[in-house]
C-alpha cells in the first residue's frame, strides 16, 4: 500500500508549476528586449558611419564660407583648412571622427569655435521645451477628439473633427508656419498682431512669473504649428482603435450589466483602444525632435533645429554630424521603446 501524500506537496507542486509557466514568459520578454536593443545598437552604428559620408557629399567649402568678408590669401586658407583637419585624407578624417564619437568627443564647430557637445547641450533645453509642449498638446487633443469621434461615429462632431485634422495633416509645416506668421503676427483685418514671431524671449524680458508668461507668448505660434500637422495621427489611430473595440463582446456585456454609456467608454473601451496610440506616441517623440528643425527655422527658436539649419548653410561638418546623430539616435531609441512597451502591455503580442 502506498504511503499517503504530504499535504504540503500539492502546494509545492503547484508553486513549481506556476514558476515554470512564468519563467518562459520572462525569458521570452528578456530575449525580445535584447534582440531589439541589439538591433537599435546596429542601427546607431550605421547612422554614425553614414553621417560622416553623407555630409561630405554636400556642395560647398566650409573654409571659404567662413572666410567670406575676410581677404584671406590661398596660403591662409590652407592654414585654416589644416587647423580644421580638412586637409587630411577622407579615410583618416573618418577614423578620427569615429574614435572621437566613441569617446563622446564630437569635435569643435567651425563657425562657433566651441565643442559641438557643449552647443548641443546649450540648445537642447529650448528644443525639449518646444517639442515636449507640442507632444503633450497634440497627444491630449488627438486622444480626446479621437475618443469622442470614434464613440459617436458619423456624428457632426466626428465629421467636423476628422475633416479639420486631415486638412491640417496635409498642409506642409513651413506653409502653416508662414501662414500663422502672416495672420497672427502682422495682423490682417480684425485679427491683431499680438504674438511674438522670433526667439524664445523678449529683449527686455522681465523676471518671475512675467518671464514665464513672456516665454509662453513666444511659444504660441511654434506650438500651434507643430500640433496642427501631427495631432491628426493620434486622432485617427485612437478613433480607429475605438471603433474596433465598440463591437467586441465585452462592451456588449458591460452594457447588459446596466453600466452607463460614459462608464463603458471610460472603464472598458478606452483603456484597450489606447494600446496602439501609446505605441504611436513613443514612435513620434523621436520624430518630433527632428521635426522641430522647420519650426525653429521659421520662428528663430534657439534650439537644435535652428542650430542644424545654420550648420547646413556653412557647411559646418562637425556641427551637422553631431546634431544629425542626436536626432537619428532619438528616433531609434524611441522606436525601440515603442516596440518594448507594446510587447509588455499587450499579452497578444507576447503570446505570438
Amino acid at each position: 500500500m502506498t504511503a499517503p501524500l504530504n499535504a504540503a506537496e500539492p502546494a509545492a507542486v503547484q508553486a513549481a508549476g506556476a514558476g515554470d509557466d512564468e519563467s518562459p514568459a520572462f525569458h521570452g520578454t528578456l530575449r525580445y528586449v535584447l534582440v531589439k536593443a541589439g538591433g537599435a545598437l546596429l542601427s546607431i552604428g550605421m547612422v554614425i558611419i553614414g553621417t560622416f559620408f553623407l555630409f561630405r557629399t554636400l556642395p560647398g567649402d566650409p573654409v571659404r564660407a567662413l572666410a567670406q568678408g575676410r581677404n584671406m590669401t590661398p596660403a591662409q586658407l590652407d592654414i585654416e583648412r589644416h587647423r580644421l583637419g580638412l586637409d587630411k585624407p577622407t579615410i583618416q578624417q573618418f577614423f578620427d571622427f569615429l574614435t572621437g564619437t566613441l569617446r563622446l568627443d564630437l569635435g569643435a564647430s567651425y563657425e562657433y569655435k566651441r565643442p559641438v557637445l557643449d552647443l548641443i547641450l546649450d540648445r537642447l533645453p529650448a528644443t525639449l521645451l518646444l517639442a515636449g509642449t507640442g507632444v503633450v498638446v497634440a497627444v491630449s487633443l488627438g486622444i480626446w477628439q479621437g475618443t469622442r469621434a470614434g464613440w459617436r461615429r458619423g456624428s457632426r462632431f466626428d465629421r467636423f473633427s476628422t475633416g479639420i485634422s486631415l486638412v491640417f495633416w496635409s498642409v506642409p509645416t513651413f506653409w502653416l508656419g508662414l501662414l500663422l506668421l502672416l495672420v497672427f503676427a502682422n495682423g490682417i483685418g480684425p485679427i491683431p498682431g499680438v504674438f511674438p514671431t522670433r526667439g524664445i524671449e523678449s529683449v527686455d524680458a522681465p523676471d518671475g512669473f512675467a518671464y514665464v508668461l513672456d516665454v509662453g507668448m513666444h511659444m504660441v505660434l511654434p506650438v500651434i504649428t507643430m500640433v496642427g500637422v501631427v495631432y491628426a495621427q493620434y486622432l485617427l489611430v485612437m478613433r480607429s482603435s475605438l471603433l474596433d473595440e465598440v463591437g467586441q463582446d465585452y462592451i456588449t456585456t458591460a452594457r447588459a450589466k446596466g453600466l452607463r454609456d460614459d462608464e463603458v467608454r471610460r472603464r472598458h473601451a478606452v483603456p484597450n483602444a489606447l494600446l496602439p496610440t501609446v505605441t504611436l506616441v513613443f514612435m513620434r517623440i523621436g520624430f518630433v525632435v527632428g521635426g522641430a528643425v522647420t519650426v525653429e527655422a521659421i520662428y528663430s527658436w534657439p534650439g537644435l533645429g535652428q542650430l542644424f539649419f545654420r550648420a547646413i548653410r556653412v557647411p559646418d561638418f562637425t556641427l551637422m554630424q553631431g546634431t544629425f546623430m542626436l536626432l537619428c539616435v532619438s528616433v531609434i531609441v524611441m522606436n525601440t521603446l515603442a516596440d518594448v512597451v507594446y510587447h509588455i502591455l499587450d499579452p497578444r503580442v507576447r503570446s505570438a
